[in-house]
Formats: structure tokens, sequence, C-alpha cells
């Protein structure tokens, strides 16, 4: 922690930095904080006295005065490549990802050598989604440092999120290898493990990263979603007991904490304290995303006014023919994944999960110049050759099939957006849109913490504009569209009768009846969504109405939904 001197130096300024340098390593942090800013108000042009009181301010957990310091020291001294660094961890933790990229991307720039850069930059990267070049960042790490533990635990996240499992696992395996007790690495194995249904390896790789780390608030949410938590149970005690030490995580950590407890505390049948934590937990994570409702509302009123009948009239059957695809969309926590799993038990059926590659290949429309052109501005500009090669694109982008495959399954939710897209560019695809009652829909997913997206799900009154605006979409797609574009599924009406409504998508996909259908919680594939663990069971009732539970907390989400219920 040791400044550098900037000559010529007064004999002051001496004194200062080294009665700041006692201090802080006495723990006298106030003390040092006031000796370096006496520093700064004499000399505002030593770099290095900024960087060291952002050290110093951080370590007093005052990240904005840090943050400040730091921006100062930066400015100063581009190459202080220490500040650049610490700015970036800084911002990072204020979810301000865009920023820390730039920061850590400056700080690759001036110390290529180091391996440790190239790992924080390839989190942040992998954070954003930007796998590609966060495995590129990762793979950089372990050459400059083959040994790095965290650089090869944090290869298998990316390669998880690549589904690449098989190479994911050999990433952490290869990283408790280097480091047996890297408790990163066992939680990371659990995930992998969930995925695969492999419920009870998964939950002895959460307990072993919990007995190494025994506030490692992600470790705890995962291991709360694989057991029910009953009174006295040792695991919801721990959970409490983290809970309420205010202190002992920061909020981006202890929002785990408190969507476990929600969970473990409705399992006891504690509703109104389920709640509570609930509502903290997701008051922590709105903080930390960025969603901007108005934007989000415009991008709406601007699908629906680019989208006519007299589009589809004007363009019957213009894209590409093939009936490989099948688009699962809808609002999550509506059975999506249960209709997915339905459908992938049948021999013909891939499901590939949430995709976003319709999202790149209508990011990649551009004008004659290469810009890109955002959607929906092109559609009006639309031609039958334009609607062929958009269909040809997303169809080219698809994994391979095997055996006797012949349909595949994108379940990215958000692709209800691009309903009336996909019947122009794709018109014998199968659009299969699940539906459940929107209250029951709001809460499951204000009780869930998602891996990535969902914005909207964190407040209950943003969460019920957007249903509102969702289901006012679906109601132009039932408009424009020809009749039997998409297939509505209640989630209620599978689990009161799941033969009927199994056979009608069956049908509807234009495929023959197979009864491994009905034995969906039986079909071996790996799953990565929330609803995991509950679609390896035979169909149950007990989340129909679950929304009762809470309803003394509902208000402001049941105001917003008054338009879209539908009367019992």
């Amino acid at each position: 922690m040791t400044a550098s001197r900037t000559p010529p130096g007064a004999a002051e300024i001496d004194a200062l930095f080294a009665l700041a340098e006692r201090e802080y390593r006495s723990g006298r942090l106030d003390a040092a904080a006031e000796a370096l800013r006496k520093v700064v108000a004499l000399r505002p042009d030593i770099a290095e006295a900024h960087s060291y009181l952002g050290n110093v301010l951080q370590a007093q957990r005052k990240l904005d005065d840090a943050a400040v310091q730091y921006e100062r020291a930066t400015a100063l001294k581009p190459q202080l490549f220490e500040a650049q660094a610490n700015l970036g961890s800084i911002l990072r933790r204020q979810g301000k990802l865009d920023q820390a990229v730039a920061r850590y991307r400056q700080v690759v720039a001036l110390r290529p050598d180091l391996a440790p850069p190239h790992n924080n930059l390839g989190s942040l990267l992998l954070g954003q989604g930007k796998l590609d070049e966060a495995v590129a960042q990762f793979g950089q790490a372990l050459a400059l440092h083959p040994d790095y533990a965290d650089a090869c635990n944090n290869l298998g996240a990316a390669l998880r999120m690549q589904g690449k499992l098989d190479q994911a696992v050999a990433r952490f395996e290869q990283a408790l290898a280097l480091k047996p007790d890297h408790a990163e690495s066992h939680n990371n194995l659990g995930t992998i493990l969930w995925e695969q249904g492999r419920f009870d390896e998964a939950a002895a790789r959460y307990d072993r990263a919990i007995a190494l780390k025994p506030d490692y608030a992600e470790a705890h949410y995962g291991r709360s979603d694989l057991k029910t938590f009953r009174s006295g149970d040792p695991d919801l005690a721990a959970l409490e007991a983290l809970a309420a030490d205010k202190k002992c995580l920061p909020p981006g950590k202890m929002l785990y904490v408190h969507f476990a407890l929600g969970k473990a505390l409705e399992d006891v049948g504690e509703y109104g304290r389920a709640m509570e934590h609930l509502l903290q937990g997701n008051a922590l994570k709105r903080r930390e995303v960025e969603y901007d409702e108005a934007a989000h509302q415009r991008h709406f009123e601007r699908v629906a006014a680019a989208f006519d009948s007299a589009l589809f009239e004007r363009f019957p059957a213009a894209g590409d023919p093939s009936p490989l695809p099948i688009f699962v969309v809808g609002m999550p926590r509506t059975g999506s994944t249960l209709i997915e799993q339905i459908l992938a038990s049948h021999p013909q059926v891939h499901a590939a999960g949430e995709l976003w590659n319709l999202d790149r290949v209508v990011q990649s429309v551009a004008d004659t110049a290469g810009r890109p052109v955002p959607f929906p501005a092109w559609v009006s500009a639309l031609t039958a050759d334009n609607l062929r090669r958009l269909g040809q694109a997303y169809l080219a982008s698809l994994p391979r099939l095997a055996g006797d495959q012949t349909r595949i399954i994108d379940k990215a939710p958000s692709n209800f957006f691009y309903i009336g897209l996909i019947r122009l560019i794709l018109p014998n695809a199968r659009i299969i849109h699940t539906v459940r009652d929107p209250v029951d829909t709001c809460v499951s997913c204000f009780s869930r913490l998602f891996n990535q997206g969902q914005t909207f799900s964190y407040e209950l009154g943003e969460m019920g504009r957007h249903f509102r605006r969702y289901y006012e979409l679906m109601a132009h797609w039932r408009s424009v569209l020809p009749a039997g574009a998409l297939l509505d599924v209640a989630y209620e009406n599978v689990v009161d009768n799941l033969a009927a409504e199994a056979r009608r998508m069956i049908d509807y996909c234009g495929l023959p009846w197979d009864d491994r259908c009905l034995s969906f919680h039986k079909t071996s594939r790996p799953i990565g969504t929330s609803s995991n663990v509950q679609v390896r069971r035979p169909i149950y009732r007990s989340s129909l109405e679950r929304w009762r539970r809470y309803e003394a907390y509902l208000q402001p989400l049941l105001t917003e939904l008054e338009s879209c219920r539908q009367p019992k």
C-alpha cells in the first residue's frame, strides 16, 4: 500500500504520507484518511495520493468516495494500473459493468503480462454474457499462469454457459486438483450436477462448498433449491444467522441469502417472514440491475405498431419453409420448462434450451453503410428475399440434430417479442405460448433469482406493468396473425389434464403420438432453468394459486394486473 513519492516533495507532504502509512498499517483508517486528505488538499496533482486515499476509503467500505479518488488518480496518471483496477472493481460491485469493463481493458493494455487482470476482465465479460470474449481472457490468464485455480474455475463457468458441460467439468476438476479447498469449484460442479438432475451429488458439492466457506451465499442458495426445509433445520438456522449479521456479506451476496430464506420459510409455512425476505432480496437485486421501464414500454409499442394484419397478408409464405423449429415463448415461470420437457420426451424432438440465436439474427440487420438498425425499425422495408435470408440465417445457427430427431425447441421466453417476425421468416415453425394465472406467474418470478435478464421482475409494480404490456402484445399477435399461427397452452390445464394437453401439443407440432411424453419426469437431459427440480417430478398441484399465501403484500402488483385477470 506504500505510495510513491513525487519529487520535489515538501517535508510536510512526506510527513503526512508517512503518518498515513503508519495509521493504515495500525488499522486506524480514519486517521490515515485524514492525513491523505491533507496531502491532496496541499498537492491535488499527486495521482498516487488520490489512489492511496481511495484504498483507505475502500477499506472503510466508502465505495462511492473511493471511486471519486480513483477517478482523480487515473485522470492525472492513466498508466497507474492499480488505480484503474481498483476503480474497475468498485464499478463492478456497483453493477456498472460497462464502465468496469472499460477500466479493465485499460488495465490489461497497461499490463498484458499479468494474469489477474485477464481473469478479472473475463469475469466481467462473463457477467455481460459475452462468452467468447470471456473464454479468451480466461485462456490468456492460464497461458500466463497455468496453475491459476481461479481462472480454471472461471473458464469452467464460461464453458458451462456455452453448453460445453464436459469441458466445464474438466476445468472445475482441474481447479480442484490445483486447490482442493476451492469452494467456488465445488459450488460450480454442484450447479452442473443440479442441471443434470443428479441432485444428491449436487447437494454434496454445495455442502462441501459451505463447509469450506460458511458464508458462501450462492452455495446456500443452490442448496436451498434441492431440499424441503423443516422447522429446526440447521441449514435454515445457518441462513437466518447470515441474514442477521448485516455486515458479514456485501449486498450483492446477501440477496442470495434472502432468496434462499424466502424459499426455506415458505417450506415451513412461515409465509409472512418468507415474503419479508423476498422483498429484501428483490430490493437488493433491483439496485444491481439496469432497467429503464419507459424504454421497455416504448419497445412494446414499436413492436405492435410495426406488425399489422396487412403485413402478413402481403407475405403469407415468403420465409424459409422448414418445419424444424418449435418456439416455446411467454413469461418466465408459466410452465415453459414443463412444456419443453414433455415435448423433449418425444424421440423426434431435441430441446436446445433457452437459445438467443434469434436475438443475434435480429441484431445482425444493418443498413447499406453496415450500421446496425434496431428492431423493429427495419420491418417495414422487408422484402420476400430478406425474409427468406433471415429464416435461413436462424436455421443455420441451430445445433445439428441426432438420429431420428426432426424438430428442435428454442425456449427463450422473450421470443414473444418476435412472434410476428417468426411467422414471416419461418411460416411453418410452431409457436407454443405458455400461459398461467397472472398473479401466480408474477409471484413465482418474484420468488426466483434469475441467472440473467428478467430485469423487470424485482419490483412488484414494475413487474405488474411489464406483465400488462406483454398481455396486450399477445392480444395484438392473436388479432393480426393467421388462424393457427400459435398455440396457447395454460399451465393449469396441463396440471389438470396432462394427457389431453400433451396430445394437443404433439398434434400441433405435426408429430405422431408417443407415450413417453406422459412420463416426462423420467427424461434425462441437462436443464439450466430454475424449474429444473420441479420438472423431474410427476405433475403436482401445490403451485396453483400459490399467490394467495402472500396476498396481503401484493397490492402494488394486484393493482397493475387488474385488467389482465380473468374472472373465476
